[in-house]
């Protein structure tokens, strides 16, 4: 289970942190990733971990501007967003996938997980 929390409404230029809590097993182990979905939008991968490759993962649209991070002790994704605009506005998703023979990035591309969150919303205005 993931349960993603943290999202809300900010001005342009703001921050939040989104978080995501697993429960059910290690994320350490597992492939980590975060997606938005806009209304009337495809779901996009926006930032992705993987703790065994130490490798990351990013959209174009939020390099420099979101940080992914793991606390393993608490089995906790985050997603720090600064500088935040209004086509961030989304709903973003929190997902895990155990590994296998995908790397990260098509992961990312295809939305590869077994497991995702609800949601929390992020409105930028």
């Amino acid at each position: 289970q993931l349960v993603e929390s943290g999202g809300g409404s900010v001005q342009a230029g703001g921050s939040l942190r989104l978080s995501c809590v697993a429960s059910g097993y290690t994320v350490s182990s597992y492939y980590m990733g975060w997606f938005r979905q806009a209304p009337g939008k495809g779901r996009e991968g926006v930032a992705g971990f993987y703790n065994g490759g130490d490798t990351t993962y990013y959209a174009d649209s939020v390099k420099g501007r979101f940080t992914i991070s793991l606390d393993n002790a608490k089995d906790t994704l985050y997603l720090q967003m600064n500088s935040l605009k209004p086509e961030d506005t989304a709903m973003y998703y929190c997902a895990a996938g155990p590994g296998d023979w995908r790397t990260l990035a098509s992961r990312m591309r295809t939305a590869g997980f077994d497991y995702w969150g609800q949601g929390t919303q992020v409105t930028v205005s």
